[in-house]
């Protein structure tokens, strides 16, 4: 997506640089772009635990659906739209970075879930993991609107070397169940 409160200018823009290998939507929701664009790498993050502690391509799927629903719950809080989130800046940018196996974050979560430590994964890139200085930055954001954002808490949780994938699991698991 490409995104500017000038709808006609972000339409104009989108138009001029598409192509035949790349296609971009307009969005005036700029905000909703941004929240798509920074928290998908710490949900890629919490993907890569997922399967790397061999808890299974449904748990991936359910952590991405309820990722799409608490990333749209902090875009509206701080003046965004969550229907932004549904889009290719929100949950297509999602599905392939929580999938696809180029993707940084989720290489670094799934090494984490197989139990390497955060210092060594790190020590062997070259490249930035955005997530792991991200999630931090998003649970201070929801914090201070008074969001819960229980997925990017636990990955928080989890970098700072406060819980164990299972152990953050665990926590997810048992919060109490409400409906959609």
């Amino acid at each position: 997506s490409l995104a500017a409160t000038d709808g006609g200018l972000a339409e104009a823009i989108a138009g001029r640089v598409s192509g035949p290998a790349l296609r971009l939507y307009p969005s005036t929701d700029p905000l909703g772009v941004q929240i798509g664009g920074a928290a998908k790498n710490v949900i890629a993050i919490a993907a890569g635990v997922t399967i790397g502690a061999r808890l299974g391509e449904n748990a991936r799927a359910a952590l991405i659906t309820r990722a799409i629903v608490e990333m749209g719950r902090l875009a509206d809080a701080m003046g965004g739209r969550p229907d932004t989130l549904a889009g290719l800046s929100g949950l297509g940018d999602l599905i392939l970075t929580c999938t696809g196996p180029s993707s940084r974050n989720f290489s670094l979560g799934l090494a984490l879930g197989e139990g390497v430590p955060l210092a060594d994964i790190l020590a062997r890139r070259s490249s930035v993991t955005e997530g792991v200085e991200t999630a931090p930055a998003l649970l201070a954001l929801a914090r201070r609107h008074q969001i819960e954002v229980p997925i990017i808490a636990m990955v928080t949780r989890l970098l700072a070397g406060e819980l164990t994938p299972q152990q953050a699991r665990d926590a997810l698991m048992s919060r109490p169940t409400r409906g959609e």
